[in-house]
């Protein structure tokens, strides 16, 4: 990189929350990625959290370990093509809400767990659970 130190953009941080996102749903450690693509644990980690950008041809090794087309790493940046500010540079991606409960760990963990029950009756008393703590 000629000596320039690397920063992140947000569109490297978004495709790192999206990798994290679905190595959990997946119920994967960042240990059992890393083995799948032949990388080290903390390579994920640096991957995940936009500490080293993801090359076209890791992205798509990580979309066949993780069983996901490699456009489910772009979902959510606005636009195909984003066009460039006025001062010429590219915009920021808008955050997640803080109160989006998609965006917290627990949700996708939970999910997970609902959809590893055996049966549908099982889920059932779930959902009937949950309505009857909520009040609903």
């Amino acid at each position: 990189m000629s000596g320039k130190t690397f920063k992140p953009t947000s569109v490297d941080e978004h495709i790192g929350q999206r990798v994290q996102l679905r190595r959990l749903m997946m119920g994967l450690s960042q240990k059992d990625l890393a083995k799948i693509c032949g990388v080290t644990f903390q390579q994920i980690q640096k991957y995940e959290s936009a500490g080293n950008r993801i090359s076209a041809s890791r992205l798509f090794e990580l979309s066949a370990a993780l069983e996901t087309p490699v456009s489910f790493f772009f979902m959510g940046l606005p636009g195909n093509m984003p066009e460039p500010t006025r001062s010429g540079k590219l915009p920021r991606v808008s955050e997640q809400k803080a109160d989006d409960p998609l965006a917290k760990n627990e949700s996708l963990q939970i999910i997970n767990l609902y959809w590893r029950l055996p049966s549908d009756d099982q889920r059932k008393m779930v959902m009937k659970m949950l309505k009857s703590l909520n009040g609903a």
